[in-house]
């Protein structure tokens, strides 16, 4: 996909949760891909040695007033979301939808917290970026677009569009920086693709919904938005998602059973 665009494929090592980083899971990923017949230029980002760069986009994101400190732990959202009033609780990219506990109770002027997980004013952004849903004075049902070259897990392709009451109702607040990390995915692979000059960014289905908060945060910050690719997850014969965690089958598995690297590509769709 790379060389038909007339570009180049780059890999990023996403380490900034180190409870999940393991030095041979890294080195399970260069040689999986290599396997598949993938080539990258040296050295490899790494997002562990970019901290000062999450950091700085935060403190400018608290000075605007879109941040807020978060003191709830999961079991509070839970609690939260699915009280008696509240019905069932709905759910986003990150898990249970955070029904915005601490968002009129948190101070959001002086210093920035260093100790507590923050969260974006979902609300309060899509009104501080008026382009993206085309008015300044009612942004809530104008519609954001972003390209779409793959599939979404609904087989959603072509021109993407939400509005910006969707990210309030099925995203919600999310958290742009956890107490155990200084940072997010979210924030961290926003700002790493500008950084590389990323053009098309082609990941699994499992971040398609996710997709919306990056495109939120790119007019944010003013980073452009790449055109996207969401590609199907390999799955084991339980249908149980390809990842570690779960103990569900891996690349190196396959290959031992004789399936080719072309195989692999028709089954992700690539």
């Amino acid at each position: 996909m790379a060389a038909a665009e007339g570009g180049q494929f780059l890999l990023r090592i996403e380490d900034i949760d180190r409870s999940r980083c393991r030095a041979n899971w890294e080195e399970q990923i260069y040689d999986d891909l290599t396997w598949l017949g993938l080539t990258w230029p040296e050295p490899v980002m790494r997002q562990s040695s970019r901290v000062s760069t999450y950091k700085d986009a935060l403190k400018t994101l608290w000075s605007q007033g879109l941040l807020y400190p978060c003191t709830c732990n999961r079991r509070d959202i839970a609690a939260a979301a699915g009280a008696p009033q509240e019905g069932v609780p709905l759910h986003g990219p990150d898990g249970i939808i955070y029904p915005g506990t601490c968002r009129h109770v948190s101070v959001r002027s002086g210093p920035i917290p260093q100790d507590l997980p923050l969260r974006l004013d979902i609300e309060m952004a899509a009104r501080v970026v008026p382009d993206l849903f085309r008015t300044a004075t009612q942004p809530f049902g104008k519609t954001a677009v972003f390209e779409e070259t793959g599939a979404g897990p609904k087989g959603e392709t072509g021109p993407v569009t939400f509005t910006a009451d969707e990210l309030r109702d099925t995203i919600g607040d999310v958290v742009l920086s956890r107490r155990d990390m200084g940072t997010s995915y979210h924030l961290s692979v926003v700002l790493d693709d500008a950084a590389q000059g990323v053009t098309h960014v082609v990941r699994g289905q499992d971040l398609f919904e996710a997709t919306r908060i990056h495109v939120l945060l790119q007019a944010l910050i003013g980073l452009p938005t790449p055109v996207y690719h969401h590609h199907k997850l390999i799955r084991d014969d339980a249908g149980k998602r390809l990842a570690k965690r779960d103990d569900a089958r891996a690349i190196a598995k396959y290959r031992g059973d004789g399936v080719t690297a072309e195989q692999v590509r028709v089954m992700v769709g690539l």
